[in-house]
């Protein structure tokens, strides 16, 4: 009977593998509540990675199909039930009602008037927040309405930004945002303002790649902002142009990279490297039954290794680097800190900037499906989940980074100087310029007044923060 509990549960990620898509954007809404409790629990209880955390996703926890129906039925509601078996650790795992829109994200498709921003606290004040422009997207209203990185507001439609309204004030399609100017210790309005409206946007993740003179030396500055697979050729042509250059060294920025797809930033590190080709990257660690039916039937399945080309079988343009410097931010997450981690026992990873969110865990997309795949999906509803099912451990055995990474060379952002992306008198750049040159100083701005992050425009999107492995 185990045997058979191993090969069904293998068999039913076969079959996850090979599955393909359907176009659902017009499903009807007829599944009742019950119903869709009854997958979300169906779902949780096979996949989720924290399951012995919950008694009542255990095995045995219900005794009839009339006890686990009244279970259901207690629940008013798919979010209610779901938040209901989520382990207390877990921060990540989401439910959306429209998986459309989430399959949109992964493929970097939002609402987006372009304006890209990050939110922190008032200095003095225990409720007031203000915005700071990170960057720009090319062609769109932010783009052509003259929004540029530093610009600071503190209004939207006239009202002032708290931490109890900036969800609902910035939520809309189309608001006007007020502007202010900050020296460091106070806000003050400037008497400026501008509307702006938000429409279906791709974003292409890589927002600069260039090489820079240091020193007389090729060096690569690279900002990428999203594991987008949809974008990993771009990506691979990215760093032949860097390969072209004979960059002597990388300075890969992940400072508002909120993560992403696994597999994309395997391919990167890859391409940061090439001399580790089969070597492991990280290995997997699943729920109790999915990780004994893995290492009784299918080892390798656990392990992820450096490779020599992207999804479609292009060839890997890598740099065969030994060291790189990655910036960071708090906003760093993820997908991001699996490079960071999975680098970590092969080259020297010199992180310069902010500690980073301390996300180690991955989700894959759940369906109301019998197989749990989009094919065949309940045609009642556009119910998913995103449940975490694994965590990343790096090849020395490094897992559970709770806190994030710590930099190598600390320096906050400050939003009253942010400076030009890409330039090399911007603070982090410029920090890691100092360190390829040579000059030691490795603790920058340590007087720059600390603001409370909370929350950025990323946070709108349905893959916000997420590491996902695509099963499909």
């Amino acid at each position: 009977m185990k045997y058979l509990k191993h090969f069904m549960l293998l068999l039913l990620l076969g079959n996850l593998l090979t599955g393909c898509f359907e176009d659902k954007d017009d499903v009807p809404q007829v599944a009742g509540t019950t119903e869709i409790n009854d997958f979300i629990h169906r779902g949780m209880r096979t996949w989720y990675l924290y399951k012995s955390d919950v008694p009542d996703l255990a095995s045995d926890r219900f005794s009839s199909d009339q006890e686990y129906r009244e279970f259901l039925q207690r629940f008013s509601s798919p979010e209610a039930i779901f938040e209901g078996l989520k382990s207390n650790i877990d921060e990540f795992s989401f439910l959306v009602d429209d998986f459309v829109t989430l399959e949109q994200a992964f493929d970097g498709i939002t609402r987006n008037n372009g304006m890209e921003y990050g939110l922190v606290g008032y200095p003095n004040s225990p409720t007031d927040v203000f915005g700071f422009v990170r960057y720009v997207l090319p062609n769109t209203d932010a783009e052509a309405k003259g929004i540029q990185r530093g610009d600071i507001f503190n209004t939207i439609d006239g009202i002032q930004i708290t931490r109890a309204n900036f969800r609902q004030l910035l939520a809309p399609d189309n608001y006007t945002v007020g502007f202010a100017t900050f020296d460091g210790n106070d806000i003050t309005p400037n008497g400026a303002s501008i509307s702006l409206t938000k429409v279906q946007y791709t974003e292409n993740p890589i927002f600069i790649n260039k090489t820079l003179d240091i020193g007389g030396n090729p060096v690569g500055y690279l900002m990428y902002n999203a594991f987008t697979s949809d974008f990993d050729a771009q990506l691979n042509a990215a760093f032949a142009k860097l390969k072209a250059d004979q960059v002597t060294d990388l300075i890969l920025d992940l400072r508002y990279n909120g993560g992403g797809d696994v597999e994309t930033a395997k391919d990167l590190s890859s391409m940061i490297t090439g001399q580790f080709n089969e070597k492991i990257f990280t290995t997997e660690e699943w729920n109790d039954e999915f990780q004994e039916a893995f290492q009784n039937d299918n080892p390798d399945r656990l392990i992820n290794k450096f490779d020599n080309q992207i999804r479609g079988g292009e060839a890997i343009n890598s740099l065969n680097l030994s060291k790189v410097y990655i910036l960071t931010t708090t906003s760093s997450a993820s997908a991001s800190e699996l490079v960071i981690n999975g680098l970590d026992p092969y080259i020297d990873v010199i992180q310069v900037g902010n500690t980073t969110r301390g996300k180690f865990q991955a989700s894959i997309t759940v369906y109301d499906s019998e197989n749990f795949r989009r094919q065949e999906a309940n045609p009642g509803h556009t119910y998913a989940m995103q449940p975490l099912v694994l965590k990343s451990i790096n090849s020395a055995g490094f897992t559970d980074y709770f806190d994030g990474f710590n930099p190598e060379i600390a320096i906050e952002e400050e939003y009253a100087n942010l400076g030009i992306l890409g330039d090399t008198n911007e603070p982090l750049l410029s920090a890691a310029i100092d360190d390829i040159l040579g000059n030691a100083n490795r603790q920058k701005n340590q007087n720059v007044i600390h603001l409370e992050d909370i929350g950025n425009s990323n946070m709108f999107n349905r893959d916000y923060e997420l590491m996902h492995k695509d099963l499909n």
